[in-house]
């Protein structure tokens, strides 16, 4: 058995503890984290290194973005893809060594604030990037499990109110459009949604603007895990650490963990 977990975790440095508790509770195989916001060489590798995680792979920048793939087991860095095209560091691409699937961890960009392209550069850049990923995902020819902060809620049932944020970035109908063509280019497995499946309730991000999150319960599903065809049959288990929400200093996004029997 092999878990992986993925975390947008807003700053791992300011939180490091919670992901030094996340490891010690969970225990994943691999953790792959999105918004580390620091440089690769500022990244608490020695921290987690000392709680046996040891096969580390970084990339970094100064004060945003970052992604990083920690892992128990031997990994391999297989690839980073520069799919918003400036340099920003979004992505990296293991190889789980010994076990013939590969781990492709991202970080989709939110897009701004106005869903219009020609009013919001970032929103174009956003559907730019989705398309590049299209286009990579369309000539993978080997197992893949793609995860990480998506930055889109593609189901009526992944937002606390469908009608009410049609037209809010994150769940508007070309994003979903958008994301369904990536989607489609591979035919990735939802395993979020095939071990709990629509229309049970399921966000894994709750804005800070909203106090109360628990209680008001305002969330959106922003964070995925999905496996190419012949990986997702190997799925055993699916779970929302959704706790983490309400842990000191918390990110505005919680874990998530996949089971693969392989």
């Amino acid at each position: 058995m092999l878990s992986i977990a993925t975390w947008n975790i807003n700053s791992v440095r300011l939180r490091l503890g919670l992901v030094e508790h996340f490891l010690r509770s969970h225990a994943p195989d691999i953790l792959c984290l999105q918004e580390i916001k620091c440089e690769s060489h500022l990244f608490p590798a020695e921290a987690l290194a000392a709680l046996g995680y040891v096969h580390q792979v970084v990339s970094g920048q100064k004060g945003y973005h970052g992604v990083a793939t920690l892992a128990r087991v031997p990994i391999r860095e297989a690839a980073r893809h520069d799919w918003q095209a400036n340099g920003e560091a979004r992505h990296i691409g293991v190889e789980v060594v010994g076990r013939d699937v590969w781990l492709e961890n991202v970080y989709v960009p939110a897009g701004g604030d106005v869903p219009d392209r020609a009013l919001n550069p970032k929103f174009g850049q956003k559907l730019d990037f989705l398309g590049r990923m299209t286009r990579w995902a369309e000539r993978l020819d080997r197992p893949t499990l793609l995860v990480g902060d998506f930055n889109i809620a593609p189901l009526e049932c992944d937002v606390w109110s469908h009608k009410q944020l049609l037209k809010v970035v994150s769940h508007t109908p070309i994003e979903v459009e958008t994301l369904a063509r990536l989607r489609d280019a591979h035919g990735w497995v939802d395993l979020g949604r095939t071990h709990i499946p629509a229309p049970q309730r399921y966000y894994s991000w709750w804005s800070y603007r909203n106090p109360g999150w628990r209680e008001n319960d305002k969330g959106r599903r922003l964070d995925h895990m999905w496996a190419s065809p012949a990986l997702a049959g190997q799925a055993r288990a699916h779970r929302v650490i959704e706790e983490a929400r309400a842990w000191e200093q918390p990110s505005d996004h919680v874990p998530l963990i996949t089971e693969l029997d392989l």
